[in-house]
């Protein structure tokens, strides 16, 4: 009887290992908000959910131990291509950027303007060029974001 492994993606083990890194650091930072162990200190929710953020992806590095990566992948370097492949398709790396873009807008236009563009911009990309149904999705949503945190929730929106 042969004994079948799961398998991994690829880079999948990396992103575990980092995931748990970034938990340690998260459990740091949190910590470092008060610099105590109380539980009625302004820490203590964030050291509450980093601790449940480490004990997860401890749990996520021991169970994937045993996982042994798909037997076409010859090296490191071509897990990395065939990572690099799967994640970063062109449709994720123009969200990336018109994302950024967006973000760097802010400082200069103001909230609703750059996030009415970002919308309309991604909503047409998406749904390959439907200009008209775009805009009166996008013109919705500014409208129910303005309602919502403008006028109930009463927040400053840049």
């Amino acid at each position: 009887m042969s004994k079948q492994f799961e398998r991994v993606q690829a880079g999948e083990k990396v992103f575990d290992w980092l995931l748990l890194l970034f938990s340690i650091g998260v459990l740091f930072e949190a910590y470092r908000i008060d610099g105590a162990l109380r539980l009625n200190s302004a820490g203590s929710f964030p050291i509450g959910l980093a601790l449940i953020m480490l004990a997860a992806s401890l749990t996520i590095v021991v169970s994937h131990r045993r996982k042994q990566r798909d037997p076409r992948i010859r090296s490191a370097l071509h897990e990395f291509q065939v990572f690099f492949h799967e994640h970063f398709q062109p449709h994720i790396m123009i969200f990336t950027v018109v994302a950024i873009i967006y973000l760097a807008a802010i400082i200069w236009l103001s909230f609703f303007i750059s996030t009415f563009v970002f919308l309309a911009v991604m909503i047409i990309y998406f749904r390959q060029g439907r200009i008209i149904s775009s805009l009166i999705i996008t013109s919705l949503a500014i409208v129910v974001i303005y309602v919502l945190f403008t006028i109930v929730f009463r927040v400053y929106l840049p």
